[in-house]
């Protein structure tokens, strides 16, 4: 939150653990615990593409998983824009693909799960899916 009249910036901390830092851990490396962080993820994602904000850099290093309440939650926006284009969603989900298989071999499954969960959470999201599928992301 910004209160611009008292030149003041309002921040949350997280209590939690990166989700790269996370998936190495044997509770994060069981099928349910990764299905269930991947569904986090698949509607972070489907929720910030929907009001057109585009991550720029996806990584598993800036998603959070908060440890109270095991939800899924997104940081560093520094290279975030506002973008309508089914294009630069895919790019995101392009992005965030390429993290998966460079940093966490045998993933394939749970970006599965993480686009299942996109696509019942993003408004356009067959469109968006459909470009990243295609390979024109």
């Amino acid at each position: 939150m910004v209160d611009t009249e008292n030149s003041l910036i309002y921040m949350e901390y997280i209590e939690g653990t990166s989700v790269r830092e996370y998936l190495v851990t044997e509770k994060g490396q069981a099928p349910e615990a990764q299905a269930k962080v991947a569904a986090g993820i698949g509607r972070a994602l489907g929720s910030m593409h929907n009001i057109d904000v585009i991550h720029g850099d996806l990584t598993t290093s800036n998603l959070l998983m908060r440890l109270e309440s095991e939800t899924v939650v997104l940081i560093d926006f520094g290279l975030s824009y506002v973008s309508q284009l089914i294009e630069d969603k895919a790019v995101d989900l392009y992005v965030l693909e390429r993290a998966f298989t460079s940093t966490h071999p045998n993933t394939e499954v749970m970006f599965s799960q993480i686009l299942e969960a996109y696509g019942e959470t993003g408004k356009a999201s067959k469109q968006i899916l459909k470009k990243l599928e295609d390979g024109n992301a």
